[in-house]
């Protein structure tokens, strides 16, 4: 029987018609399968797709999405990691063939966008990688509900939504949301039954950009400015603004790589008299695993997320790291109705943390 469409009552074939549907799929690349699986604990009614990923005698890939039929007029979500560029390659072709399966909507959650920091040219010759990728990103094809959701967490550079085309909708997440919980538990365990006081964290920046990037984030607390200032032929960390005696110093940034800006802001916050200093970043990249570096540091904790998958695995058990799960953050993002909600922004995720 043919349908009549909604603007011009005119009928529609059924060959064209697709119901829309709350159901909710979930598809992951091979590396964030984990992630996924615990995104799906934290969610009502989204299901967990499943791809084979597998690969030809040549080496070139061999991908397999299992029961396309169950993804007709579904909000599907497509849950990224580009750790390589092979990995780019396989997972593009993933990602521009699902619009011919005739899904309502299609989400990219890519919680490290890898390229970011090769965002713009200093010496003629350089290629801007991070514009590479998001022109790529911004030619899957379009489905039927319109330009897809891409979200990030905590893209190097804001500006870097600037990259993107319009078949794509940039929007930019951050997972401060975990760090601000991980405070509040730690605050309620050191209450002071006696004296009524707890213990309150101020929030150190290792540069200036950092400082403007999340100091909006921490309202209610106080902060630090790091720089790193000349001194003869080097060039070493000071203090740019505020004090760190007798603090609880969490100092804040978007990815750890080499980590020696970092240690050396560590090292100082400790040798001003701060009682404890800790750490946290979104994106713990660690290039060749860099982060035996923070064994026996000074930080008594060093926070990450599992937006690099291999890497968190690496660290979990080891001291002073502890990895925090985005789950529940994407799942909070799913279960946001699709295209007929407000563009967050980022932060905005902190109000909607339970």
């Amino acid at each position: 029987m043919p349908h009549r469409g909604a603007a011009g009552g005119q009928p529609q074939s059924d060959l064209f018609y697709v119901k829309p549907t709350s159901r909710q799929v979930l598809l992951c690349a091979p590396q964030t399968r984990k992630l996924g699986e615990s995104v799906v604990q934290h969610t009502r009614g989204v299901f967990l797709g499943n791809i084979t990923w597998a690969k030809f005698p040549d080496g070139f890939p061999n991908i397999f999405v299992h029961d396309v039929d169950k993804l007709k007029g579904c909000h599907v979500t497509f849950l990224a990691c580009f750790d390589s560029a092979g990995a780019i390659f396989e997972q593009m072709s993933v990602l521009c063939s699902l619009p011919q399966y005739a899904p309502h909507s299609i989400k990219i959650v890519l919680p490290f966008f890898p390229v970011g920091t090769m965002e713009r040219v200093d010496i003629e010759g350089e290629i801007a990688t991070a514009r590479t990728l998001a022109r790529i990103l911004s030619n899957v094809p379009p489905c039927r509900g319109g330009p897809m959701d891409l979200l990030i967490f905590d893209i190097h550079a804001l500006q870097e939504r600037f990259y993107f085309g319009d078949s794509v909708v940039p929007v930019l997440e951050s997972a401060i949301p975990l760090l601000h919980r991980k405070m509040d538990v730690l605050t309620a365990q050191t209450f002071d039954l006696e004296t009524k006081e707890y213990q309150h964290f101020t929030i150190a920046f290792p540069d200036e950009g950092a400082y403007m990037r999340y100091h909006t984030m921490f309202p209610k607390h106080d902060t630090i400015i790091c720089a790193k200032v000349r001194d003869g032929e080097k060039r070493k960390i000071t203090v740019k603004e505020g004090t760190a005696t007798g603090r609880h110093c969490v100092l804040v940034d978007d990815l750890i790589q080499s980590g020696g800006t970092l240690l050396e802001c560590g090292k100082m916050l400790k040798g001003m008299g701060a009682a404890q200093v800790y750490a946290f970043c979104t994106h713990g990249v660690f290039p060749n695993k860099a982060w035996k570096k923070f064994v026996g540091g000074p930080f008594k904790t060093v926070w990450v997320t599992d937006s690099c998958p291999k890497q968190a695995e690496e660290l979990r058990g080891v001291e002073p790291f502890e990895v925090l799960s985005l789950a529940p953050l994407i799942a909070d993002i799913l279960e946001m109705p699709s295209q007929e909600t407000k563009r967050p922004s980022v932060g905005e995720g902190l109000r909607r943390m339970p």
